[in-house]
């Protein structure tokens, strides 16, 4: 009886444990890129504003594309666009855009496809303001995977554009 009422107050801990990290997210999103508010002292990070770390955590450093694909989704375009918000607020900045493609097809072919994606990327960024100098693209094909396995689940994880920040404040 007493490990039962154990393990429901710790499945019950671990709830609110976890929806509390998901609040904490929505309000670092909302005050970095609308719908905050100033005075919002509750949010905590640990990333310095302006690194390579902030960048990564607080605005998303990938964009994912489908099979074959170098056209960007509406989730890839927000998180560009956040991106774009954040360069603009660190304008000393430099990012490198790297195009990726899963393993399946010639190595010449997913050169060409990860630098397409690459171009994209930077494209999209330069259309929403972003000075075209301080973004260098670098295509790798199927040469540096994020996850390696033969299915769908991993393929998809691989086809993307990464931002790498070059330039910390």
């Amino acid at each position: 009886m007493v490990y039962k009422k154990v393990l429901n107050f710790s499945m019950t801990f671990l709830l609110i444990f976890i929806l509390a990290g998901c609040g904490s997210r929505q309000k670092i999103e909302q005050v970095l890129f609308g719908g905050g508010t100033d005075n919002e002292a509750d949010i905590i990070s640990n990333a310095i504003p302006g690194s390579s770390q902030d960048f990564t955590v607080n605005v998303g450093d990938r964009v994912f594309f489908a099979t074959n694909s170098s056209s960007l989704d509406g989730d890839a375009k927000a998180i560009l666009e956040r991106q774009a918000s954040w360069l603009a607020l660190y304008p000393d900045i430099e990012i490198i855009v790297e195009g990726h493609a899963d393993e399946r097809g010639t190595r010449d072919y997913n050169l060409a496809l990860s630098a397409k994606r690459a171009q994209v990327s930077l494209s999209y960024l330069e259309s929403l303001g972003i000075q075209a100098d301080r973004i260098e693209t670098m295509p790798y094909g199927k040469e540096r995977p994020v996850a390696a396995c033969a299915s769908e689940a991993c393929w998809s994880q691989n086809r993307r554009a990464s931002s790498v920040v070059v330039t910390d404040q």
